[in-house]
């Protein structure tokens, strides 16, 4: 049986087309994150690559929709959007993450601690990881841009409504957990107010959340292709780079109030807090 040819995977948008800025896009964010590991090795901090990841999407994105041979409002959709999710991000990683705080994220110095000696060419290919990810991230902004529909379509303003929602919640829990790190009652002591009353992460769950708005935004130029970005934000957030690590520095800095927290509260998607199954000691 003959295979699917791969341009038919993307409903109008020509693949061919968008290999070669794709992968110029690649190699500039590989050698800009290069630079980035280089400065964490005299640093001992790597927090910066979170901003920089969010960054090199928007601007893939950004020089997509500007050369793109889409229509025009499908370029300004793909650059709208990327904009608003990276630009929130990113400058809310810089003001709270970069320059906010002196010491490395505890996701980060958990993973350093962790890989000990090894810790120098694991950021490394940490480093050339998240170089990848941000194009492969970056890809239904590409395809949105070489989409030639003038019109948007139902599954289109659906997708930028529930976008929207998930970045405003994502926005509000970066929030909550700010006022929380402010409060010096609150030192030592888990977050637990606001949507941090229902989710170990609600911060994780609205970014993927928005991923799937922009599956959906994208879904008429990439067609089932679409779902690949919010399943890979699932997999990275929930079992790679985002859950276990920062669990694992709350553990070490709060370890019994963080595991009366665990037995309470669901780790990713919100609900309801449940009664822990015995009380803890006084």
């Amino acid at each position: 049986m003959a295979s699917m040819p791969v341009d038919a995977l993307l409903a109008d948008a020509d693949w061919h087309a968008l290999l070669a800025p794709l992968g110029l896009a690649w190699a500039i964010l590989a050698l800009a994150f290069v630079a980035l590991w280089w400065r964490q090795l005299r640093t001992q901090n790597a927090t910066s690559v979170d901003a920089a990841w969010s960054l090199g999407i928007g601007a893939t994105a950004l020089a997509m929709a500007a050369w793109g041979p889409g229509s025009t409002t499908q370029r300004l959709l793909a650059a709208g959007l990327a904009t608003a999710w990276s630009g929130r991000l990113t400058l809310h990683l810089l003001r709270d993450r970069v320059f906010g705080h002196r010491t490395e994220d505890g996701r980060y110095a958990a993973m350093r601690s962790y890989w000990g000696t090894k810790a120098p060419r694991n950021f490394f290919v940490f480093y050339q990881v998240q170089a990848l990810a941000a194009v492969m991230f970056a890809l239904p902004f590409a395809a949105l841009a070489h989409h030639r529909e003038a019109s948007l379509t139902a599954w289109q303003w659906g997708g930028l409504g529930l976008a929207a929602v998930a970045v405003l919640g994502e926005h509000l829990a970066d929030r909550q957990l700010a006022a929380h790190r402010r409060d010096p009652q609150q030192r030592g002591r888990t977050c637990r107010s606001g949507l941090w009353r229902y989710s170990r992460h609600p911060n994780y769950f609205c970014e993927w959340l928005a991923w799937c708005g922009v599956a959906l935004v994208a879904a008429p130029a990439m067609s089932w292709l679409a779902a690949l970005q919010p399943a890979l934000m699932f997999l990275l957030v929930r079992f790679v780079s985002g859950v276990p690590w920062t669990e694992l520095q709350a553990l070490k800095s709060r370890p019994d109030d963080y595991r009366r927290y665990q037995a309470e509260t669901n780790a990713f998607v919100p609900w309801w807090p449940r009664r822990p199954l015995h009380a803890p000691h006084p």
